[in-house]
């Protein structure tokens, strides 16, 4: 059978009838058509990439790093201060090391992308990493510091100091020893840094993982909601005890009348006079474990009294720490300044299993610890040193090398070179020919106290001119004395 087509004539709006054979001559119409047309450029795509942090994170400029260097660098000399040691270990671990460590918080934990056969996270926290050190090195007793960074798959928010990627820096002592004693110096450590670094008025809150599950064996919570329980008390210090009330019930399934028999006890706190208070309980004291709770309550109290501390701690039973691997006292650090909304900047407490879980013959190894959340500090050091309206020195250069003329650029370099070898901090100009005016602007603009100024006179009679930056007094010193005399003003001995 003869086919047809309908073509469209260029030349008129007729439709034509055109066989099957000339279709050729139709095709080559149509591709002329197409060549008489002008041609659309491609879209190219922008190689372009957004410029910016990944969500929770940021950059650290040189006046934020210098005001975190200066913060860690404190925290670091009360660490020495009580004897610590420092070790460093993995940003990444094993995924097995840090599985179920962290109860409900297990899902902010960032897990990698399979890498030659091993599932692999971003560590959470210091302490579980440093658990599994001490029990792969066969470590049974050792007090050490460690300051690095940690990874949390949390909603960020920036204001408030929470990030997903974050400084730590914790305190820990494994070992055995007497009741107390060692929690004490935590809570003690955690004052003084605070003390160290005037963020502003603070509180330590303590509480006892015996009492919190004393607490709810008293008021009928069964012994498998313990854990998932005390996950909600520990938002009491974001929400109000009716929020918490109705997760606990509508979420958890604990009764109405459960829940209120907890209300009225994690809403107390107060100083030992609240232990002395609970122990004449009747509901409470019927709990072995509530007992042996405020025994060690008792105990730490006494001791506080002795470092001269109790004014600054208080005794929650809200603070519940919600990480599974706490077995006796807790504590955290707020701050109570008004307008200071960054939360808890410290926390820690006692973990006496989380080692035997990684130990092949679950040897267990008592530790307690400190954990200091610097980054929400330095939210609070920054803003009050932006509202003082205080500059920030971002370098520690103690002298500038200055010239008075042109071409004395050799002279300069070699008062410095005497300056960098005696360890003296110094720089100089990068332009040969720099005006004077312009030098000793950069001095004043950036804190440097002593300049060294070199002219064409003080060449040729074999002197420097030593200028005290703030005072702008100068005075003339023999060029082969320069390091003897900057050492004198700077306090250094030789």
């Amino acid at each position: 059978m003869l086919k047809y087509i309908l073509t469209l004539s260029r030349f008129s709006n007729k439709v034509k009838l055109r066989s099957i054979h000339s279709c050729q001559h139709l095709y080559c119409l149509n591709m002329s058509d197409e060549q008489d047309k002008p041609r659309e450029k491609p879209q190219e795509k922008s190689s372009k990439v957004q410029l910016k942090t990944p969500k929770g994170t940021r950059d650290y400029g040189p006046e934020h790093t210098a005001i975190r260097n200066d913060v860690l660098g404190r925290i670091t000399e009360v660490f020495k201060r009580h004897g610590a040691v420092n070790i460093d270990t993995p940003i990444f671990e094993l995924k097995d090391v840090l599985t179920g460590k962290y109860g409900e918080d297990s899902k902010l934990i960032y897990d990698l992308a399979d890498q030659g056969g091993e599932s692999l996270s971003l560590r959470y926290d210091l302490t579980v990493p440093f658990a599994r050190y001490l029990a792969m090195n066969k470590i049974a007793n050792i007090k050490r510091y460690q300051i690095a960074k940690v990874y949390r798959r949390d909603n960020p928010s920036i204001t408030r100091g929470r990030y997903r990627e974050f400084y730590q820096c914790d305190y820990d002592i494994a070992g055995q020893y007497d009741e107390m004693i060692p929690e004490a110096e935590c809570v003690f450590v955690a004052a003084e840094i605070m003390k160290t670094l005037d963020a502003g008025n603070f509180k330590v809150k303590v509480n006892h993982r015996l009492l919190l599950d004393g607490l709810f064996e008293s008021c009928g919570v069964p012994t498998e909601k313990f854990r998932t329980i005390c996950s909600s008390v520990d938002k009491l210090d974001k929400s109000p005890w009716e929020e918490v009330k109705n997760e606990m019930i509508n979420e958890k399934g604990l009764s109405e009348e459960v829940a209120d028999k907890i209300g009225t006890y994690v809403q107390m706190n107060g100083t030992d006079e609240l232990v002395t208070a609970l122990f004449k309980d009747d509901v409470l004291t019927k709990s072995t474990m509530a007992v042996q709770g405020l025994e060690s309550m008792k105990l730490f109290f006494e001791y506080i009294k002795v470092f001269g501390i109790e004014d600054l701690v208080s005794f929650d039973l809200s603070l519940a720490r919600g990480l599974d691997y706490y077995t006796g006292i807790i504590y955290e650090v707020v701050l109570l300044d008004k307008g200071q909304s960054v939360g808890s900047v410290a926390g820690g407490g006692r973990y006496d299993n989380l080692v035997g879980m990684f130990h092949p013959k679950n040897k267990t190894i008592p530790c307690v610890g400190i954990s200091i959340g610097v980054e929400r500090l330095f939210t609070v050091i920054e803003a009050k040193l932006a509202k003082e309206k205080q500059k920030i020195r971002t370098t520690e250069v103690q002298v500038f090398v200055a010239a008075a003329q042109k071409n004395l650029v050799e002279h300069r370099m070699t008062a410095c070179k005497d300056l960098w070898n005696a360890g003296v901090k110094t720089e100089h100009s990068y332009k040969k020919n720099p005006k004077l005016l312009v030098q000793l602007q950069h001095c004043e603009e950036n804190a440097i106290p002593w300049a060294v100024i070199i002219g064409e006179e003080e060449v040729a009679k074999g002197v420097v001119k030593l200028r005290n930056v703030t005072t702008r007094q100068e005075e003339e010193v023999k060029r082969e004395n320069l390091v003897e005399e900057v050492f004198k003003r700077l306090n250094i001995k030789n």
